[in-house]
């Protein structure tokens, strides 16, 4: 019995032994990585806006009033005869840091008469448009401008009596739809 118990000692004194070797080799091989950082964050900035120092009236023919702004343009023009034209350019910006998109381009409708003797045109980034459009996609990145021109041209029509008999006046608006640009 005791030769029984000491080959059974020494069977355990040598798989204890065992297990501590393979242990130890074991942790020679194991490796730990580690990634650490940090990461700042800058002020994002929403500001699409028209810059109102490029406001240019290209033709002859001024305004009588008008009131530039930041986020409306307003003016007054009257055209007196066929071949009058009033035309003005001024670039919207994006003054922020976040990218922008126009999506969409709001201008008041003509009635069929009066597309007979009025031309009304809005030029954005030379692209013409003579109504309302929607389902565009145009970027405008940050630090950015796209010009935007506006055209009313008094037409003379195929038939003198599509001319106005009476002064009339029209209000000529658009809208420019910006939304944020997501990836």
């Amino acid at each position: 019995m005791r030769k029984e118990n000491l080959v059974q000692n020494v069977v355990m004194i040598v798989l204890a032994a065992a297990v501590l070797v393979m242990s130890i080799g074991y942790a020679v091989y194991a490796q730990t990585l580690n990634i650490n950082g940090s990461a700042t964050f800058s002020k994002a900035v929403w500001d699409v806006h028209f810059d109102t120092t490029t406001f240019n009236e290209n033709t002859t023919i001024t305004a009588t009033t008008k009131d530039v702004g930041n986020t409306l343009i307003t003016y007054e023009v009257t055209l007196e005869k066929p071949g009058d034209e009033y035309e003005f350019s001024v670039n919207a910006k994006n003054f922020g840091t976040i990218d922008a998109l126009l999506k969409k381009i709001t201008l008041s409708g003509l009635t069929d008469a009066q597309k007979k003797f009025i031309d009304y045109t809005v030029t954005y980034n030379g692209t013409d448009y003579t109504e309302t459009t929607d389902g565009l996609a145009i970027a405008l990145a940050g630090n950015a401008s796209h010009t935007v021109k506006v055209h009313v041209e008094y037409l003379l029509p195929e038939e003198a009596t599509d001319l106005p008999s009476d002064d009339v006046t029209v209000a000529l608006t658009v809208g420019l739809d910006y939304e944020a640009k997501t990836n």
